[in-house]
């Protein structure tokens, strides 16, 4: 490890290194609103898929429908696929969180989970106007489609795939009547986009390598599925949905007709996702999309929130990394704001990077964006950034004397608790501290902790929390208002309108920056469990959740290792004894 004031001294300089102001794009030539939205050819379609998930003997079919304007030219396709628009089943998650013996309590997935993950309607009233036809599918199991849903199960993917397939001439189709279809009304160039579950299929569908999909527009997207319901081992819930898994994902997105026949399916995904150990295993490998990046060949606009609790920050990163390796044409957007799109938090700018994205993509008109730079940020709240390279350098800290602490895990407390007052003896922690930072020092990447410690007691988990402690206005949430701005024409219903949103923020003491998770059974790898020896000391390694963060000059970078983290861990009995000899941080 460097010394921590060289390290930090390398870290001033890098808050200045190939960064500038973000200023609004200037308008480039590309496609403009000629086309009448009222007079679009609005038709569905189900699209046979290659698979046949339900076991009924016949080929998956995925239901299609279609906005395009009315003209004799071909024209592109923008592709948003969702298993949420027929809305969601009322699921219970597992109660087993507390593994004491108790009863968790079981919050349901809901409504209000489909209306923070459902993709804003402005796709059809934007683009549609300009020349772009607007596809919606139900992925498999859910909406109109037959299947069964698999939670990025392989078969999901081949169902959104298939539709790139038809919109090429490679995949048959059928109109309600059962008469065969063809789309001889577009050029075949699709673009994927969509939020959340919405953009986890348009990752899943590139990394097949299917030729026809010539961009991606991933926004708050999972890239593996392991790293959303696991951590290093552990078994670990996304943020506010404590005790979901897979299986209940499916369950609440099985909206089909006659959902009971996907049954078995069902039962298959409860038993094969493993509650108990949090391996890795072959059930991961196949909802794992980084195995197979190298297949894409399509372009990304990658989007994600800081704050992002749900779909954490780490699957952006990963996924970032694994294209950059190989030199995919890419482009990332990354805002204070937590799971939306950025059409709620950064309306204008955002419609035009995203026409000028499709434009290039789709018509193949030079907007000029690849030119631009490669990383929008924004490094506190409506104070954006721009840089040529994301992420910035690597550096590293080490944290400790080489003294012998130990804490007590509690698991009543949360890690927010935990965190407060690093200056004060607390028994249920051990906070690291800098001194006061001398310049403002931003830190972008992967931070990757490296810890000495002992357990003795029943929780398996190390959790490390990278803190911010300054006072300093800060992204609480975001509101929408009255007011509403329209942006483009629209028809009886769907007015093209859409109510403006803004940034509620608050000036508080400390802000946990990122934060991440090992079970330290996995200490050699998420795919294996090997016991450790109680009270006897180990290195571990583990990574925390993809960053860029701003730290103000008097600031203090704090280190915080607690075991249970009480809003995402399973929580063992308390008392749990932790010893550490010393930490280190490195951000690659």
């Amino acid at each position: 490890m460097r010394l921590l004031a060289r390290s930090l001294a390398l870290l001033v300089v890098l808050a200045g290194s190939a960064v500038i102001a973000a200023t609004p794009a200037h308008a480039a030539t590309g496609t403009r609103p000629v086309h009448d939205y009222a007079t679009a050819i609005r038709e569905q379609v189900w699209v046979q898929a290659p698979v046949d998930s339900d076991s009924d003997g016949q080929p998956d079919r995925v239901a299609v429908r279609i906005i395009r304007p009315a003209t004799g030219t071909k024209v592109p396709v923008i592709f948003q696929p969702s298993p949420y628009y027929a809305g969601l089943n009322d699921v219970p998650n597992h109660d087993d969180i507390d593994r004491d013996g108790s009863l968790s309590s079981q919050r349901s997935i809901d409504a209000n989970r489909a209306e923070t993950i459902t993709f804003a309607g402005y796709l059809d009233n934007y683009f549609v106007p300009r020349g772009y036809a607007v596809v919606f599918a139900d992925s498999l199991g859910s909406g109109g489609s037959t299947g069964c849903p698999t939670s990025g199960g392989r078969n999901e993917t081949l169902g959104m795939k298939a539709v790139i397939d038809w919109l090429n001439g490679r995949a048959p189709a059928f109109d309600a009547a059962g008469a065969p279809v063809t789309a001889g009304w577009t050029t075949g160039r699709t673009g994927m986009i969509g939020v959340s579950y919405n953009g986890t299929l348009p990752n899943a569908v590139a990394a097949t390598g299917v030729r026809g999909l010539e961009t991606i527009v991933p926004i708050a997207a999972i890239s593996s599925w392991y790293d959303y319901y696991r951590g290093n081992g552990g078994v670990v819930a996304p943020g506010g949905f404590q005790g979901e898994d897979t299986d209940v994902l499916a369950k609440a997105v099985l909206t089909r007709e006659n959902p009971e026949v996907c049954a078995d399916v069902m039962a298959d995904i409860e038993r094969e996702q493993d509650r108990e150990t949090g391996d890795y295993s072959a059930y991961w490998a196949e909802r794992d999309y980084l195995r197979d990046v190298h297949k894409v060949r399509a372009s990304v606009l990658l989007v994600h929130g800081l704050h992002d609790f749900n779909v954490r920050t780490g699957q952006a990163g990963q996924w970032w990394d694994a294209l950059s390796k190989r030199n995919v044409p890419r482009k990332i957007w990354l805002h204070q704001a937590a799971h939306t799109d950025p059409f709620n938090i950064r309306r204008t700018e955002w419609l035009s990077t995203l026409h000028r994205w499709f434009d290039q993509w789709l018509y193949r008109i030079d907007t000029g964006i690849m030119r631009e730079p490669v990383a929008d940020v924004e490094t506190a709240p409506n104070h954006w950034v721009t840089s040529r390279t994301w992420p910035l350098r690597p550096t590293s800290f080490h944290f400790g004397t080489g003294e012998r602490q130990t804490f007590t895990d509690d698991t009543s407390r949360t890690a927010e608790s935990l965190a407060d007052a690093p200056d004060a003896a607390d028994p249920n922690r051990i906070a690291y501290l800098t001194g006061p930072l001398a310049a403002e020092t931003r830190l972008t990447g992967t931070p990757e902790v490296t810890v000495r410690a002992s357990l003795d007691g029943d929780s398996p988990y190390l959790t490390a929390l990278l803190v911010d402690y300054g006072e300093a206005e800060r992204f609480v949430r975001t509101r929408t208002l009255a007011e509403t701005d329209c942006i483009g024409p629209g028809i009886e219903g769907d007015p093209g309108c859409f109510a403006k949103r803004e940034y509620v923020t608050a000036t508080t003491p400390y802000e946990i920056v990122t934060r991440g998770w090992i079970d330290v059974r996995n200490r050699f790898s998420p795919a294996h469990t090997t016991p450790i020896r109680p009270g006897k000391t180990y290195t571990f390694r583990w990574d925390l959740q993809t960053t860029d963060h701003v730290f103000a000059a008097g600031h203090r970078i704090g280190l915080v290792l607690i075991s249970t983290d009480r809003d995402h861990t399973l929580r063992y009995p308390s008392g749990t004894v932790v010893g550490v000899s010393g930490a280190g941080l490195r951000i690659s």
